[in-house]
Parts: C-alpha cells; structure tokens; sequence
C-alpha cells in the first residue's frame, strides 16, 4: 500500500518539483549567487561519486587511494535532508525516483573532463536505480571514448539494471560492468577488482609530502616528478651570483651534498654553473640542473634558445627547463621543450611564476603536465590555495624566495615567532624556514655565496616543527609578495 500511495503522489507532485529541473540548474549556474570552484582534475582517472551517508564514499576514497585518481563528489544544490531519504513517505526520493525525466540540479562540476580517460561512477542504489542526480551529471558532459566503471553501495540489493539503465546517458563511453559494495570492503578488496580489469591508469604521485625522515644533513631527500625523476628537495638557487662567485658558490654546495642547482638563461651564469659541475668529480646523473628560457627572444626562438642553454651548460642533458614566466608565445615555447624531453636531452618540463588561472590555461594547450612549479613563496607570501592546487595536479611546487628574496631576508629572518622557534630547537632561522616549507610539501633554493649558510641550508634534517610552530608560521602569512612576477 505505502509503494502505490507514492506513486499516486508523484504523478500529482512531480510537476511541481523545480529541483529536478536542468533549465533551473542552468539558471542557478548564471545567476551569479554561490557556485563551487569548477574541479580541476589531474591524471586520467576520475572518481565521480553521489554519497548521501557516507558509505559511497568511503568506496570512492579506497578507488582514488588504489588509482592515484581524482576524487569528485557529485553535490546536489538542493542538498537531501534525512526526511528526503526516507523511502515510502512519498517524500522527495520517492518522487525523483518515480519520474525517470527528473534531474536534480548539480553544485558545481568538473572543469577539464576532457582531459579524464577512466570515469569511476559511484552511487547509492534508490529503489533498485542510480538516483537520478547520475543522469544529470551524465547528462552534463561529453563522455565519447571515455571507459565509465559504474559501482553502488547497497546493503542487499544488486547493481542489477541500475548500471545498464545508464547506457543511453552516456552512449559513446565504454561501458564496462558494474560491481556492487556492501561498504564493509577494505583496501585489498578494492584493490583485487581494479587490477582484474587491466585498466590502463596514469597514478598520480603525491607530491603533497617527502620522506624527510630518510634525509640526513648534507643529504637531502628527493621527491619523484610526474616525469618518473627523482629530484632533490632543497638545492641551490643562483639568482644575483655571477663569474667567479658563482662558480666559487656552486662547487661549495656540492661539496656540502647539495645535488640540485638552479639557474636561468637571465641569470647570466649558466656557463659558471656547468664549469662547477664539471669540475666538481661528482657524478654528472646524481646532480639534478634547472634553468629556465625567457620571454622575448627565446619564446619566439625556443629551439635557439634551448641549444644555447644545452651549450652554455655543457653537461650532456638538462634536468629541468622551465618558462621563466608567462608571456607571449609561451604556449609555442614550451611545445618545443617537449620536443626536447622526447629527444632525452630534456628531461622535464616545468613553469616559474604560474597561478591557478594561468596553469588552468596552459594545461589545456599542451601535452606534456609540467612537473614542477617554482613560485616566490615564503613566510609572508605562503600561495596555500595555490600549493594545493597545484599539488592535485601532480606537479611539484618550489620556493625561489624561501626567505623573502633580497632587500627583505633580514626582515623575515628576525621575526620574532621565527626566532622563537629556532631558539626551542637550538637551530638558526634559515633552518627553521627551510623546515617550515618542507614540511608543508614546498621544495625550496636558496642563494647564498657563504659556504658556511650553504651548509647551513642543507642541514634541516635532524629536527622537525611540531603542528603548533607549523601553524603559528601559518598566521604569519599576509599576502605580501616582494617581486613583481
């Protein structure tokens, strides 16, 4: 009686529901009132999931832990109350899902679907279908060529015709058979399912955190790049440091176990940075080399540019290259440098002076993900919206101004929460800042021609901060940037 009571309600209500209706979603989207920041996804893997209770989820979470993919959580704008869910009241559940035409609006969406392969689609089952907020979101974007993994969570019923039902939502995708979860599954479960499909998935790595545990004093542990490249966390920045100063300065961090240098076409002293290298008797493969092309010039003539830099250097290979910062032809430029990465004389890719605006544009022009981004970043400039932005993508992000840049070090250096800190450890400041962005998952180069800070600089593994300094450095952050980039 109760399960005709509501289909008698629905035919009598549903008319009446402006929530199930994409003209409104559409509206709410143009409006210009609250939205959801568009997700940025990262790899090709998407985990796309609709979670009233939390039991969806709890699958999406252990999919992305398997996949390295990205999770997405489908969101209704007009959020479900538990009195929605309530089966048989003839309450709002019941009347969506007694109207195949009805679709729930959607809170926000996924920016760059196109750049997804593998779309995990994950729901809960609603009287023996998806809910229909999942022909909404299939509704809402192009899924041609893509391969959509349905999977449910029920306590009893079966995926059964709520996967199959989809089909024609999404006809150009490769449908591959769904499976249900009772919820209860661990990791290992998980886990047993993916690799049974032979899916072809691009992981990606965390690059969110290091193994600063594994580093000691004078040797630095490094972070694995989305090109398969290990680089090292803290190196050498050599802005300002010219002829023999910069060479003097080089040989001195790699006699203190620094292995990763940085300089730049506009440095001026790329010639002085490979002359220490060779020089050095280490081992060409275990010293890591940015440098960078500039706008102008070489982004008009990035093949010259590159072969200046390759001749300059003399060091066999480029670790890294990067834009020095966005410019006209940039695009251009850095399709050249992936023809370089083919070649091996590159060996990643990367970008200096992005924001999240700017690499959203990029990315979506070239091929290859950049692997690193080397931003000004320090205790009064701390980019936390950006750090974590770019940290989903996959792509490192490096500190070129750790202590503030020249003209404010010694400001940022004698801040007395800063001073505070080092004093409870028995360290000096540099080395508390240092800690400070490692520990928040920012690799960093410092400039220094003192051998004996350059030292310094490498040896800020035998502490740790605690979560208090690490948040009491965090309110020191006031969005004062010192450069002009």
């Amino acid at each position: 009686m109760k399960k005709i009571l509501s289909l008698l309600l629905a035919a009598i209500l549903l008319p009446c529901l402006a929530a199930c209706s994409l003209e409104n979603a559409a509206e709410s989207d143009s409006s210009g009132g609250d939205s959801q920041t568009a997700y940025k996804t990262g790899g090709n893997v998407l985990i796309a999931y609709f979670s009233c209770t939390g039991t969806t989820e709890k699958i999406a979470q252990l999919i992305a832990d398997e996949t390295g993919g990205t999770l997405y959580e489908i969101i209704a704008e007009d959020p479900y109350t538990e009195e929605d869910l309530q089966y048989y009241t003839g309450g709002r559940c019941d009347l969506e899902q007694a109207d195949s035409a009805c679709r729930p609006a959607i809170y926000g969406g996924v920016e760059n679907m196109a750049d997804c392969d593998i779309v995990f689609l994950g729901y809960p089952i609603w009287h023996s279908q998806a809910p229909r907020i999942i022909s909404t979101f299939l509704e809402s974007y192009d899924f041609t060529g893509k391969t959509i993994i349905p999977f449910c969570t029920s306590h009893s019923s079966g995926i059964g015709s709520s996967a199959t039902n989809l089909h024609s939502l999404a006809s150009g995708a490769n449908w591959l058979d769904g499976k249900r979860f009772s919820g209860g599954e661990d990791a290992d479960e998980i886990k047993e399912w993916i690799e049974g499909m032979d899916l072809n998935i691009a992981k990606i790595n965390d690059v969110s955190a290091f193994d600063l545990a594994s580093g000691t004093n004078g040797n630095a542990p490094t972070v694995t790049l989305n090109s398969g490249y290990e680089m090292p966390v803290l190196g050498l920045g050599t802005y300002s440091l010219t002829g023999d100063t910069c060479k003097k300065s080089v040989l001195a961090a790699l006699e203190s176990g620094v292995r990763l240098i940085d300089t730049a076409y506009m440095y001026g002293n790329e010639e002085e940075v490979g002359e220490a290298i060779r020089e050095s008797g280490i081992p060409r493969e275990e010293i890591f080399v940015i440098t960078k092309i500039y706008p102008g010039s070489q982004y008009s003539n990035p093949e010259q540019a590159i072969e200046d830099a390759l001749e300059k250097l003399d060091i066999g290979y480029i670790d890294m290259m990067l834009l020095h910062h966005p410019g006209t032809n940039d695009v251009s430029a850095y399709k050249a440098m992936e023809k370089y990465a083919e070649q091996g004389k590159i060996r990643s890719l990367g970008l200096s002076n992005w924001y999240i605006e700017e690499i959203d544009d990029f990315i979506s022009q070239v091929d290859i993900m950049p692997a690193l981004v080397q931003n000004e970043i320090h205790i009064y400039y701390q980019e936390k919206e950006v750090v974590e932005y770019m940290h989903n993508l996959g792509i490192v992000m490096q500190a070129w101004y750790p202590f503030g840049g020249r003209g404010h070090t010694s400001e940022v250096l004698n801040n007395s929460t800063i001073l505070e800190i080092a004093e409870n450890h028995s360290v000096t400041a540099a080395q508390v800042i240092l800690r400070w962005h490692l520990q928040r998952g920012v690799t960093a180069v410092p400039g220094s021609s003192n051998p004996d800070h350059i030292s310094e600089n490498i040896s800020v593994f035998d502490f740790s901060l605690s979560d208090e300094e690490m948040a009491a450095i965090a309110e020191l952050d006031s969005g004062t940037k010192f450069d002009w980039y």
